[in-house]
Order: structure tokens, then C-alpha cells, then sequence
């Protein structure tokens, strides 16, 4: 039996501007302002994520925020256990995170093992006042206590379903998809 790949379109390109605007006006509430504030993207897509998150809240605000691009990889807990070379990407945090509010942007949160070992990485620049995380999706499947404060959709799966994020920056297409393997 042949396996096909079946994708769910759960927002649009329109839908997800308006949400990562939503979004930055929660952050602003939330934090009455962005006074002290810095934006940390995972790589890849939560990298995205956040400079359109930032875009958004100055465009709000008139006011310039730091943004930081952060790879986890090698704060994962299982890169010794993989098979292939893990491919390390450049971290860039050029400010102060000590005493910052510091909002932490992801695409998908699932187990919550990207987030833990993004919170090592940002402990390890200094000590934050606090670390917020913003996600454009939430899936479920929590394999450690680990939530986001910013949640631009909840979507239930299954665990055998995916969550895929395209980003026009990376993918030449944008939206966000739910993906089922079918046999035929």
C-alpha cells in the first residue's frame, strides 16, 4: 500500500499576519509596554516569527526593540543521540538579556524540548528579569511542564499528525497545515 501525505490548510496567509498582530498587541497589554523589552526567535521559522513580531510591535509602539536569533541545537537533550551531524546555525543575541523581559518566539510547541533547551541558551547570556514564550501554534503533547504565555492558534492533533509551518522568508509559501500520512 502506497502512503500519501495529506495537508489540512489551518491558516492562510492573510490569517497569519492577523494573528502574529494580534499577538504583538498582547505582548504590549500584557507587559503595559515594551519598555525593557528584547525578542528572541528559535531558528528557523520561530527566527521568522519573531522579526515579524518585533515589525509589528514597533510599528505599534514607534519604538526600536532588540531582536535575537537563537539556534538550540546544540542544547538539545537527544544531539548526542542522533545519528547525523547536527547543523549549527549561528546564534546572534548582540544586547544585554540581563534584567530584560525577554520574549521567546517559536513556530510549534509539542513536547516542549525546543523551549527547554532555548531557556538554557538564554541563561547562559545572563539573567533575564523574565523569559515570555510566544508560539504560533500550539499542538499539544506536552512531554515537559512547559507552556506558552502567546498563543496564536491551538490546534489538537493526533501523534500521528504534523504541524507544518511555511514561511514566505523560507519556503517561498506561507501558511500553516496539518499534515495526516493516509494509506491508500
Amino acid at each position: 500500500m502506497a502512503e500519501k501525505k495529506v495537508l489540512k490548510e489551518i491558516l492562510d496567509t492573510e490569517s497569519v499576519a492577523r494573528t502574529i498582530k494580534r499577538m504583538a498587541h498582547e505582548i504590549i497589554e500584557r507587559n503595559r509596554g515594551v519598555e525593557d523589552m528584547a525578542v528572541i526567535g528559535i531558528r528557523t521559522r520561530g527566527a521568522i516569527l519573531a522579526e515579524r513580531i518585533v515589525a509589528a510591535i514597533e510599528e505599534i509602539e514607534k519604538i526600536s526593540l532588540p531582536l535575537g536569533l537563537l539556534d538550540i541545537t546544540l542544547y538539545r537533550d537527544d544531539v548526542h543521540s542522533r545519528l547525523e551531524q547536527p547543523l549549527v546555525q549561528k546564534t546572534e543575541i548582540i544586547f544585554r538579556v540581563a534584567n530584560k523581559v525577554v520574549i521567546l518566539v517559536d513556530d510549534v510547541l509539542f513536547t516542549g524540548r525546543t523551549a527547554r533547551s532555548a531557556l538554557d541558551a538564554i541563561i547562559d547570556f545572563g539573567r533575564p528579569k523574565c523569559i515570555q514564550f510566544a508560539v504560533l501554534v500550539d499542538r499539544g503533547h506536552r512531554e515537559l511542564p512547559i507552556r506558552a504565555d502567546y498563543v496564536g492558534k491551538n490546534i489538537p492533533t493526533s501523534l500521528d499528525e504534523r504541524v507544518v509551518v511555511k514561511m514566505q522568508e523560507e519556503d517561498g509559501s506561507e501558511g500553516v497545515y496539518l499534515e495526516k500520512t493516509v494509506e491508500e
